[in-house]
């Protein structure tokens, strides 16, 4: 008879035996008053992979003598959760004991089954868990998030990993041994996730059992373990965390930082296309008019990566990212643009003033259409000083304010010599 997986051996039987997660449940602290209250409630489990989540809602329903019901989204439809609700009234009218309803990956349900929950939480016939990957403030229904309390669990720390498989490997792997190198491969390997380590451990001593060896060591982890990608979901809340603190390194003119974020996406298995299309947008976005090569070279080594494919192309990423952490910032086009949105948006819709618009036709012209126009390039400095060009009545808003820094210092400079010929001529129409 086979044994059950190494993580299902391993599985905590008690708070106690929980490894990680100690800002929830330490002595004091949110979950560990939640179990010992007396009275279960509806949450919602929020964390990475492989951190305890099912775990502690098995050990929600022990600790309060409950049923434990447990659905996964990916493969449950309305059926189950009519089974569950069944089952759960059931329960409670034969023996009078309360239901626990877990449901893993609980944001793959869509709003209607989502909502399928509500009237049994509010009624008490059962106590909802909810585990999810993603930010339950976009994933799972306002109604159904009121109900429940969220609690946010995080990746484990290298030390919990390292009790972890010391745990493992004296409680079921016969004492087995690592040496210093293969235990940190290990651990890295399974990139805070719990689940991830110990069937990595599984694999690695079914190969050290298949050797003879007692003692892992690099070599023998090399060849039981093909190359491991860390673990990263491209949809989920790690990606856009990444891409935030790529995106804020590169503002923050910190190239080294921007580099690490860039190659710990890449190592992820990040799309190079849509890092290249964000870099785009950091150059437009943060760099702007303080350096107009910015975007250009943004541009380059987007065209580069398509040529060269990976992993050539990803080097020219790479120079794009270095080169906009360590360029001039400036946001004011951002700023300037977006204020302008804002505006129109709100606005009624103005006429062009008549000395703005093509008089093609002779009835245009006979109309007024151009007649007072001003040619810029016929007049001093290519420059018609004092002339209008937004709609009548509207006032100049002055949503563009160039920044002191890079090309734009230089811009601004135009900008308000250009100004001040403006008053100078409203000043001799006066």
């Amino acid at each position: 008879m086979s044994l059950p997986p190494l993580a299902e051996r391993l599985r905590p039987r008690s708070l106690d035996d929980v490894i990680g997660q100690q800002h929830l449940l330490g002595p004091g602290k949110p979950l560990r008053v939640a179990f010992e209250s007396g009275e279960p409630h509806s949450m919602i489990l929020w964390g990475p992979p492989g951190v305890g989540k099912t775990t502690l809602a098995r050990l929600m329903a022990d600790s309060f003598d409950a049923d434990f019901i447990a659905l996964s989204a990916v493969l449950s439809g309305v059926k189950d959760i009519r089974e569950a609700v069944e089952r759960a009234e059931l329960v409670r009218a034969t023996s009078g004991r309360r239901t626990i309803l877990f449901v893993d990956e609980v944001h793959r349900f869509n709003k209607s089954q989502q909502d399928a929950f509500l009237p049994h939480v509010e009624s008490g016939l059962f106590t909802f868990i909810g585990a999810t990957t993603e930010n339950p403030s976009f994933e799972v229904n306002g109604a159904l998030l009121s109900r429940a309390a969220v609690y946010v669990l995080k990746s484990l720390t290298e030390d919990d990993l390292a009790a972890l498989m010391e745990r493992a490997c004296s409680q079921e792997l016969g004492g087995l041994r690592f040496t210093e190198g293969a235990k940190a491969s290990l651990i890295a390997s399974a990139d805070g996730d719990g689940r991830k380590l110990l069937n990595n451990l599984e694999i690695v001593a079914r190969a050290a059992a298949a050797n003879e060896q007692q003692e892992v060591d690099e070599a023998l982890l090399s060849t039981a373990l093909s190359e491991n990608l860390r673990r990263f979901d491209k949809g989920g809340d790690a990606f856009y965390d990444q891409i935030s603190a790529l995106h804020k390194s590169v503002r923050g003119s910190n190239p080294d930082a921007s580099l690490y974020w860039f190659v710990r996406m890449l190592d992820g298995g990040a799309d190079p296309r849509y890092l290249a299309r964000r870099i785009i947008r950091m150059a437009a976005e943060d760099i702007g008019l303080a350096d107009p090569r910015a975007l250009r070279l943004a541009l380059d080594a987007a065209e580069t990566y398509e040529r060269l494919g990976s992993p050539e192309g990803e080097l020219a990423l790479a120079e794009a990212v270095v080169y906009l952490a360590c360029a001039a910032k400036s946001n004011a086009v951002y700023n300037a643009y977006n204020a302008a949105r804002a505006f129109v948006a709100k606005d009624k819709s103005r006429p062009v003033p008549e000395h703005l618009r093509n008089a093609p036709t002779r009835l245009m012209k006979e109309l007024g259409y151009g007649k007072l126009y001003r040619y810029a390039h016929d007049e001093p400095d290519a420059y018609a000083a004092g002339e209008t060009y937004l709609p009548e009545g509207m006032k100049e808003p002055h949503w563009y304010q160039p920044t002191p820094r890079g090309l734009e210092g230089k811009i601004g400079e135009k900008l308000a010599y250009l100004r001040a010929l403006d008053r100078e001529a409203k000043k001799v129409k006066a």
